[in-house]
């Protein structure tokens, strides 16, 4: 029944579809520690939909390294960490800064993140973050490291009002750390095997713990490396949130060779989207980040999308900011979305009170699953509305469907399928929809030399989306969907512009009517294949 469904999900204490946790990051905390969040796009899930973020890259050294990075690679197409196209001094970084402040008002963070260690070039990375809390004291400040010298940092963080900072951490016991850590450079020394693995655990959790007790808000990274630290990630979600750590983005790894990184070269597979899942799953009431998009070290823009070409040294050179009104028109524009996020609030609590007096009747129409026209939301409050408090009028035991979603933004399928460069996925079930991962696009690009070649772009795209049953895409070109087809993955087009979850949904509830979700899917990919 409709009020067993709400009750249910309060007693879980989920009120997001896609938390990905049995709590809510973001909702279940306290009010003073939600407010520091709600505009930062990598800390809260919600507010990625609305705000947006910049890296400066100023540190190119790094003190260790790790099978799994190469920093000497770059494409303009391409988007993993440690890549960047321009290096930049303190000075050019907070020109930068300005200047896309000023053209971009709902950016509200400013990162150090590479493409080296932050912290393993502290002169550069401080003096950035001096001139930045002087002349942008409205953009928040924070820093993503290895943690090996961040003991040594946290005062100065504190004098910068830094109060969000990353560590990647990916193990806790020094003999899976030495798989990972080829070398440490520490006290002026080159130190290498399970010694060294221990020395940056050691330093990583005493900076972890320096920085809980100052009052700083953690988040902590890991790689998930399949038959290396795949079930040890389960310990590391464990000890970080004992220790106090707000959040945990746990990292598919990148293993295309031509990065020419350690595990790439020597062939280690990268993790299925399902095992990644099953990981997250599995790390119990630990607050689990699952909309990361592993950046570029330069990256600019909201979430899923790279404006840092809009924005090279040679082009701001040209600008003429003046950052004083630059303020006053972000304020303006950071209030009216506040706003609009405090409505669709009460909208949603409007809902709840609705579905509550329905007393078990459904909403929805069972071919289409339409909410009433009145509690029409935007995602991801209609998420929360359509994907997880709600009676469906579906059977229990259906399977779960992974479906793709094209997207820029605002919660919307208004993406064309050849436009998007990343595609959501989500779980679809009876019991709702949820974000499981991302998954990036061919992009058009296999490389620093074979740029721009559409067609031999479109077979690596329809392969990323392996284990997907539909694609919903504001539009579909024939030659993609006859391609999506023989794939065995129905493409739709027909919710453009349409909130994310109820499509979801609709699409759901018409594969059940058709029997689709009565048939295995191992089974029908094989029979899709045969056919193919």
């Amino acid at each position: 029944m409709l009020d067993g469904t709400i009750k249910a999900e309060a007693s879980a204490g989920c009120a997001q579809v896609s938390c990905g946790s049995s709590k809510d990051h973001v909702d279940q905390l306290p009010d003073a520690i939600r407010d520091r969040v709600k505009n930062h796009p990598c800390y809260s899930e919600e507010a990625h939909h609305h705000y947006a973020r910049m890296h400066v890259a100023v540190a190119p050294a790094c003190n260790i390294q790790c099978n799994y990075c190469n920093r000497k690679y770059d494409c303009a197409n391409e988007s993993r960490p440690g890549v960047v196209s321009e290096l930049l001094t303190p000075e050019q970084a907070v020109r930068k800064t300005l200047a896309v402040a000023a053209s971009i008002p709902q950016m509200t963070v400013l990162g150090v993140a590479g493409p080296g260690d932050p912290l393993a070039n502290p002169a550069r990375t401080f003096e950035t973050f001096r001139m930045l809390s002087e002349q942008a004291p409205d953009i928040k400040l924070c820093v993503s490291t290895n943690g090996l010298s961040l003991p040594d940092c946290v005062d100065e963080l504190m004098q910068y009002n830094v109060d969000h900072v990353t560590i990647t951490i990916n193990a806790v016991d020094p003999e899976i750390g030495a798989q990972i850590y080829p070398w440490i450079y520490w006290n002026n020394r080159r130190m290498r095997g399970v010694k060294a693995a221990k020395i940056l655990i050691e330093r990583q959790q005493k900076g972890l713990a320096m920085l809980i007790e100052r009052g700083v808000l953690v988040k902590v990274n890991s790689v998930l490396i399949p038959g290396v630290n795949d079930e040890h990630l389960k310990e590391v979600s464990r000890v970080i949130k004992a220790k106090g750590a707000f959040l945990h983005n746990v990292m598919p790894l990148i293993t295309e060779p031509e990065h020419g990184t350690y595990y790439g070269v020597m062939g280690q597979r990268a993790p299925t989207q399902q095992e990644l899942t099953t990981l997250q799953d599995a790390c119990g009431d630990m607050n689990m980040m699952r909309h990361c998009r592993q950046c570029r070290a330069d990256a600019v823009g909201l979430l899923g999308e790279d404006r840092g070409e809009e924005f090279t040294l040679a082009k701001i050179d040209t600008l003429d900011v003046d950052y004083a009104a630059a303020m006053e028109t972000r304020a303006r524009v950071q209030a009216d979305i506040e706003t609009k996020r405090a409505q669709q609030k009460v909208r949603l609590e409007n809902l709840k009170e609705q579905m509550k007096a329905a007393n078990g009747k459904t909403l929805f129409t069972v071919n289409g699953l339409a909410l009433q026209p009145q509690t029409s939301l935007s995602q991801p409050v209609s998420a929360i509305a359509a994907g997880r408090l709600q009676e469906t009028g579906l059977p229990a035991g259906l399977r779960s469907v992974q479906m793709a979603v094209a997207s820029n933004g605002q919660g919307l399928i208004n993406q064309h399928f050849g436009s998007a460069r990343e595609f959501m996925i989500y779980e679809v079930s009876p019991a709702g929809a949820r974000l499981i991962g991302h998954r990036k696009t061919a992009q058009y690009c296999t490389g620093p030399v074979h740029c721009g070649d559409g067609d031999a772009a479109l077979p690596e795209t329809i392969a990323m989306l392996e284990g997907c049953e539909v694609v919903l895409c504001s539009k579909v070109g024939f030659k993609p969907w006859d391609q999506l087809e023989a794939a065995g993955i129905i493409p739709n087009g027909e919710h453009a512009d349409k909130p994310i979850v109820p499509a979801l949904m609709a699409v759901y509830a018409e594969l059940h009517a058709s029997g689709a979700l009565d048939r295995n899917l191992t089974a029908r990919s094989g029979q899709q294949t045969a056919s193919a």
